[in-house]
């Protein structure tokens, strides 16, 4: 594993923003860990966050692209964030552009802020985390109304790793039903890997009674 995939993991545990215990989903699912990126409330966490994502998007889909698309609200501070480091990190400038909830009739009018998206434009779309795959449903006509664009993937922090809603992962039904390449920082494979029995300052936070319930969870919810 990257040593930026375990840092992230790290990370996420500092920020409380991975956690372990008995929880909802959006979807409704019960699930034993859960992945809250409202967390992220400070510059110092949204500018390492953004760090994060962009080596994914670099890794992933390289650089090569026109606007990083942020589905309102948590993606407008992913899409800004990321894009400042992309261009820190890698000296590439990058549009960042959201879209607005409600339609705004004065001043800068319509549905997005930040970046217009022109004809032409190559757009890769940032959200936090994808459970069953809702979200994207929602964002690609948005992104698509805009104009003869071309959207290379959806990025996310975590992937669930977990079906959306069909047999197949919901990433992996992104992926089929839209054309779009997927990828996400780490995977919770990765973070089982980096922290079951493992001690990070001074506690186990994967042990085998949680490690139990995740596996009960992906023998419900797993792909398969």
């Amino acid at each position: 594993m990257e040593q930026y995939k375990k840092e992230f993991i790290e990370f996420m545990i500092d920020c409380n923003v991975l956690k372990f215990g008995d929880f909802v989903t959006k979807s409704g699912r019960k699930t034993p860990f859960f992945v809250n990126t409202g967390f992220y409330r400070t510059g110092a966490q949204l500018k390492r966050l953004g760090g994060y994502y962009a080596q994914a998007i670099k890794d992933k889909f390289g650089l090569d692209f026109d606007v990083l698309f942020g589905p309102a609200y948590k993606g407008i501070p992913l899409s800004v964030a990321t894009t400042m480091e992309i261009s820190d990190k890698f000296g590439v400038d990058i549009k960042y552009c959201s879209n607005r909830k409600e339609v705004k009739d004065h001043g800068d009018t319509g549905i997005l802020l930040g970046s217009p998206i022109a004809d032409g434009d190559k757009v890769v779309i940032i959200e936090d985390v994808t459970t069953a795959g809702t979200s994207i449903e929602e964002t690609l006509p948005i992104v698509k109304a805009q104009g003869d664009v071309s959207v290379l993937g959806l990025v996310v922090s975590v992937d669930r790793m977990e079906r959306g809603k069909g047999e197949k992962s919901a990433l992996a039904e992104i992926q089929e039903k839209y054309g779009l390449q997927t990828t996400a920082i780490v995977t919770m494979a990765e973070v089982i890997e980096h922290l079951y029995n493992k001690e990070y300052k001074g506690k186990i936070i994967i042990d085998d009674t949680i490690k139990a319930a995740i596996d009960a969870y992906y023998e419900q919810y797993g792909v398969k």
